[in-house]
């Protein structure tokens, strides 16, 4: 068992990071923390999006993922997401046209032209320019 499993979490809020597209915020990212482990903790917030997150409470990540925020580009068209990432994997999620794609992660970045990914770690209290 690692320390987040044996962890009775103390979770205190951490920070912010907002999502802005020409300087227009349209979304953010809640940072919390354990105060004892210190294993952080996020929640999106989506502006303008209606629907319920297919998870409830508070997320959480194994120990050899890291939380990004994975930015989709196509055609001056924009889209974001909160993910977990692995170091080297196959990440698949839905892109801006609606078809699913596979982009390769190596070193928590992807090469796709059309697809950014901002490390959470990297950015809290500030905001992210799209």
């Amino acid at each position: 068992m690692d320390s987040q499993t044996l962890c009775n979490h103390q979770i205190v809020y951490f920070g912010v990071i907002n999502i802005n597209v020409n300087r227009k915020t349209i979304g953010s990212i809640d940072v919390w923390r354990c105060s004892s482990c210190k294993t952080k903790f996020c929640e999106e917030k989506q502006l303008g999006i209606e629907s319920i997150s297919d998870t409830v409470g508070m997320q959480t990540i194994k120990k050899n993922e890291k939380w990004a925020i994975l930015i989709c580009k196509l055609k001056n068209k924009f889209k974001w997401k909160l993910v977990k990432l692995k170091n080297s994997f196959i990440l698949k999620h839905e892109c801006i046209d609606g078809n699913i794609l596979s982009s390769q992660v190596e070193n928590y970045d992807t090469v796709d032209q059309n697809h950014r990914i901002i490390m959470v770690d990297n950015s809290v209290n500030e905001a992210v320019e799209i």
